[in-house]
């Protein structure tokens, strides 16, 4: 036989070759069967003993492999792979894209040595390995060894790369055909795990659908979740499947810890084929909870963008993870994170919904809620008490058939209440039986399930009504029982100092001017006993005259400064002789300055300084008392003006609490306002203005 003719029966068998392995190809789409064909047609007819192929993502990352050894098939795992590509002769073809025909590998450095070499020999083989190109892309690379070395010659690395070459569409489709696979997998896993952890907001029963649904996909023995403590940031199991010991569920981990609390701080997931080799796992946590981890899939629980736990798949049961499986789990923790936060804020809601509830109907005020436009909506158990009816009577009712608010008052209220504010007055509701109880309301703006109400807070203050009805029909008992026996001793005075002579002793006199002006105090007290019901009453201001300020201010001080001497104190007036006239009831506006004098002497110590000064404002004439007294708190300087209030200054004078509401009630009664301004320990300035009289030229 001639060389030519041989070299025609050569590319004749190698054409009949390429033809049985594209036939061979065509009939699968399976990756693995694909390679395994690939291989076994490439061994069988160059003779190789050994062979392996192993195919690329288009990361260049390892995602599938065959590898046969004489008439066995071994699984290589993924780290094993990894090896070969970094160290071994498959890496050197993939990083030059370029293929290699080593006579013997004991004396070339791209031959990584297996563990199945012998010890006792050289381990010297022949081996060749090309790339696997398809569509200019480079997806894996193929590789056969002979034990003989120099077996392998440049005729059969040809042959290879025209396999290679010929297969590499096959095995890229074989690849693509599986990633879609993989991925319509992933894809069903995840619709399935939404569809049935999406039915429930409850978050147990939320947890434990997670946990089965990655269960079933991931075919596994466990599955434990876990999630942040935002307290502490201690990560917390917070559920798992039976099969895990039942000491898993509430145990805590520092969130550095372990294999969760590296795919805490990295932020993704990571598949741990072996842990016994993984430096990440901790072997303590199986020991405490009793159990054998051997492999791990780890995936973090998503949120907004936010790492909140992790999900753990556990020892599958194929033996190893599919690569798919973290794809899969992560997917399932971006899922399941919005779920749990939607379920946590679900629980909260509900657990403050029943705290409120409890809190409203375990209120001792009676409460009720409306709507903006006052329809009833909820009562509380002590206003179904107070209003003498059942709660179904109650609702829809507006509230206006309970109590009346003043037409002039009905906007403002609610305006103040549209702006936040809090809205008191005093009312009288009318029970649902006819009766009618006089009480004090409080009004504002509540949010109930996201939306806004009003509550009605109406405090029951008939015991009040009562005591102020008795404290006023005493004070006007007073009142009517002095009147008589004071006039009669201001006149019986009058005529004893008109009968002491001239000569007489001047201790007399003296005496007398002091039973005349405690006299005058007294009737000032009854006086403005009097002017108070009926200023309260709401009568009005009648016996109003142009007046000179200095003039009052002047008596108010000269009825004053008795006492304030007798206390080595100074008294002065600085209102100015031409400051205008104010339109007032001389007596009750003096008696007002008196009040507040009498009030800076009883509080200011001994060689203190007060003084009367006034100011113009506008169309207003403004008047101030001011002391070197201990000051008012800024919490108490409106209620000071209020029936019977008194402030507890330790070791300090007491009062009825009248003088300043009288004050307050006598300048509003002339349309002017009171008020004061004051620091602990700075005294206080009782300012109020009164209005200029308009006098006709």
């Amino acid at each position: 036989m001639t060389v030519r003719t041989k070299q025609e029966e050569v590319s004749r068998t190698s054409l009949e070759l390429l033809y049985h392995i594209s036939r061979e190809l065509t009939s699968a789409l399976d990756l693995r069967t694909v390679l395994q064909r690939v291989l076994l047609l490439s061994m069988k007819n160059v003779g190789a003993q050994n062979g392996s192929i192993i195919i690329l993502d288009d990361n260049g990352e390892p995602v599938e492999s065959t590898l046969i050894v004489g008439d066995r098939i071994i699984e290589h795992t993924t780290p094993q792979l990894q090896v070969i590509i970094e160290h071994g002769l498959a890496g050197w073809v993939l990083k030059n894209n370029q293929a290699a025909l080593l006579l013997d590998t004991a004396q070339d450095e791209r031959w990584l040595p297996r563990q199945g070499d012998e010890q006792t020999k050289s381990g010297s083989k022949s081996a060749v390995s090309v790339p696997v190109v398809s569509r200019d892309r480079l997806i894996g690379v193929l590789t056969l060894v002979h034990p003989t070395p120099g077996f392998f010659n440049p005729d059969h690395l040809a042959l290879i790369q025209a396999i290679a070459d010929q297969a590499g569409i096959a095995m890229l489709n074989a690849r693509l055909y599986a990633e879609s696979q993989r991925q319509a997998r992933v894809m069903t896993a995840v619709a399935e795990s939404a569809a049935a952890i999406t039915t429930t907001l409850d978050l147990d029963e939320v947890l434990q659908r997670i946990l089965q649904q990655v269960t079933l996909a991931l075919q596994v023995e466990a599955v434990s979740l876990a999630l942040i403590d935002p307290q502490d940031n201690s990560l917390r199991f917070m559920a798992s499947t039976n099969q895990v010991a039942p000491g898993m569920s509430g145990l805590r981990l520092g969130s550095d810890e372990g294999i969760a609390g590296w795919v805490i701080r990295e932020g993704y997931g990571v598949i741990i084929p072996d842990t016994t080799i993984d430096a990440r796992f901790r072997p303590e946590f199986d020991r405490q909870i009793g159990f054998l981890t051997r492999a791990v899939v780890c995936a973090p629980i998503t949120a907004r963008g936010k790492v909140i736990g992790v999900l753990e798949a556990i020892n599958p049961s194929q033996g190893s993870f599919e690569p798919d499986s973290l794809q899969m789990l992560t997917e399932v923790g971006n899922l399941a994170g919005a779920i749990i936060q939607n379920a946590q804020l679900f629980e909260q809601l509900q657990t403050a919904h029943q705290r409120y509830h409890e809190l409203f109907e375990d209120n001792i005020d009676p409460i009720l809620i409306t709507n903006w436009q006052g329809n009833i909506i909820e009562a509380n158990q002590q206003a179904v008490l107070i209003l003498e009816a059942d709660k179904e009577s109650l609702l829809g009712k507006g509230i206006g058939h309970l109590h009346t608010i003043q037409i002039d008052q009905d906007g403002e209220i609610f305006g103040r209440l549209a702006s936040s504010e809090t809205v008191s007055y005093e009312s009288t509701i009318q029970t649902l039986q006819g009766h009618s109880v006089p009480v004090q309301m409080v009004v504002r703006r509540v949010k109930v399930d996201g939306s806004e109400y009003i509550q009605w807070i109406f405090r029951d203050i008939r015991e009040r009504k009562s005591l102020d009805k008795l404290r006023n029909d005493l004070i006007s008992m007073i009142y009517h029982d002095l009147r008589s026996p004071l006039a009669n001793i201001v006149s019986s005075l009058d005529v004893i100092d008109a009968m002491l002579p001239d000569d007489s002793d001047p201790s007399f006199h003296s005496l007398l001017n002091i039973a005349l002006r405690s006299v005058e105090r007294i009737q000032r007290l009854t006086n403005s006993l009097l002017d108070l019901s009926r200023l309260e009453s709401g009568q009005p201001v009648v016996n109003m005259f142009p007046t000179p300020p200095f003039i009052l201010a002047r008596d108010a001080v000269e009825a004053v400064l008795p006492v304030a001497e007798t206390k080595n104190q100074s008294l002065l007036s600085k209102v100015p002789t031409a400051m205008p006239h104010i339109q007032v009831d001389a007596d009750m506006i003096r008696r007002v300055l008196v009040n507040l004098l009498e009030n800076a002497v009883k509080f200011t110590p001994p060689g203190g300084h007060i003084e009367v000064g006034a100011s113009l404002q506008e169309d207003w004439v403004r008047l101030w008392v001011q002391d070197d007294g201990p000051g008012i708190p800024e919490a108490d300087q409106n209620r000071i003006f209020n029936k019977f209030t008194r402030l507890n200054h330790e070791n300090g004078p007491q009062g009825l609490g009248m003088g300043l509401a009288y004050c307050r009630l006598a300048v509003e009664g002339h349309g002017g306002r009171i008020w004061v301004e004051s620091q602990p320990g700075a005294g206080s300035k009782f300012c109020f203005v009164l209005p200029m009289a308009k006098i006709k030229e």
